[in-house]
């Protein structure tokens, strides 16, 4: 019987059940797309910051990655090979490391040569999907060189093009040889884009006079939040002397900003609720004023205090569950909308680089759980909080004074 009442009552005024119902769906519906927004924007940071240069964990020498000591290298032994088939690890990518100076014609400028296996790179980072210019390196290639847009712009070259590119050796000589421009790539990350060159690994193990040695392996998993907890359970497996550092460590601004996030998502959500819950607030107020004889008319014939409490909540509570479908199914649309669409902005704002990672001149969403669970909880919650003044205010009327009342 209460809940005949409770859904009889919530359109006794169909006008201010409907303003009260149509802020509560667009708010949590802008809520999960918002949510949404914000967790693509997060992701394409954390894609930016691993996927187009770093990885999601690194295996290097002792001490390598502070200070890019060429001499601190290593070979990949029978007991690290093992260990990279591990299943959590999706792709790995062994590296090489030099700096020098790269010359076209009048043109020379200091650069960093990443010498790696083309076919295993591409299963760790994705610079194959952002190239402008060119090819990707071809798995036999033995000279050629992937420049980064900036670098390619101020070198004036494209693709066909020969560099001279000049370095120290691990034997003390000057290292000097020729590479062919494949392609040219463009992440947004003006540091990479600037200065990075992609170049065979064998071509700058024999440059460097390191032969079969590494500076690093790259390292890609599924999920990157987890690899934190992998690197951790990897550490006991490494050879002495050798280091795993996940891509946390590596830039612990980044982190910081992944940390921040499940604070930030919840003030969002405070905000925007607690004006919606001020708005049911005020509906079910009116409600209970309204409907003060009609409350000492059901208590006079035998309804308890704890009843009439119960129903006024059941009244919210209907209008939260009602709003909650609707929000949901209208936030979920618009999200994946966005998705799918999104909303190009470059032609009005260039890309953004902060705490290691570039946040792209474009919206897009990305459906996620949490970000529908957490807007879809916290609508209830607000509803029933927001219903328990009225409703204990309803429960404590007098019959006889309610009954009275004009």
């Amino acid at each position: 019987m209460l809940w005949q009442l409770a859904l009889r009552n919530i359109w006794r005024n169909r006008r201010r059940t409907l303003l009260t119902l149509s802020a509560m769906v667009v708010s949590s519906a802008l809520l999960i797309l918002c949510l949404g927004i914000f967790s693509g924007m997060l992701k394409d940071m954390l894609a930016s910051a691993t996927e187009q240069y770093f990885g999601h964990l690194v295996i290097s020498a002792q001490g390598y990655q502070d200070d890019r000591d060429m001499f601190a290298n290593f070979s990949a032994d029978e007991q690290l090979s093992q260990l990279l088939r591990q299943p959590q690890i999706q792709g790995f990518s062994p590296r090489l490391r030099s700096f020098g100076l790269l010359s076209h014609r009048q043109q020379s400028l200091p650069v960093e040569l990443l010498g790696v296996l083309p076919q295993q790179e591409q299963t760790v980072t994705r610079l194959q999907e952002h190239l402008t210019a060119g090819a990707y390196l071809a798995p036999d290639d033995a000279d050629g060189a992937l420049l980064g847009a900036g670098l390619a712009r101020r070198l004036e070259v494209a693709p066909g093009d020969m560099l001279v590119f000049v370095t120290q050796a691990a034997d003390g000589s000057i290292g000097n040889e020729l590479l062919q421009v494949r392609g040219v790539f463009s992440t947004g990350d003006q540091g990479h884009d600037n200065s990075l060159a992609l170049v065979p690994l064998r071509w700058l193990q024999q440059l460097l006079v390191l032969p079969d040695t590494l500076h690093e392996i790259s390292l890609r998993i599924a999920n990157p939040l987890q690899a934190a907890q992998l690197a951790a359970g990897l550490r006991g497996q490494l050879s002495a002397g050798i280091e795993i550092l996940d891509w946390g460590e590596m830039l612990p601004e980044m982190r910081e900003v992944v940390a921040s996030y499940d604070v930030s998502r919840m003030i969002i959500v405070v905000i925007l609720y607690i004006a919606t819950g001020l708005g049911i607030l005020n509906t079910f107020f009116m409600s209970v004023l309204e409907r003060t004889r009609e409350f000492g008319v059901l208590m006079a014939i035998g309804m308890r205090p704890g009843q009439v409490r119960l129903m006024v909540l059941l009244e919210t509570l209907s209008m939260g569950v009602l709003a909650l479908i609707c929000g949901v199914a209208l936030g979920v649309l618009l999200s994946l909308y966005m998705a799918q669409v999104g909303i190009d902005l470059s032609g009005s704002l260039t890309p953004i680089t902060y705490a290691g990672g570039t946040i792209l001149p474009r919206l897009h969403a990305v459906l996620e759980p949490a970000n529908i669970l957490i807007p879809a909880v916290t609508l209830l919650l607000v509803c029933l909080l927001a219903g328990f003044l009225p409703a204990n205010r309803a429960a404590r009327m007098q019959p006889v004074v309610a009954i009275r009342e004009e």
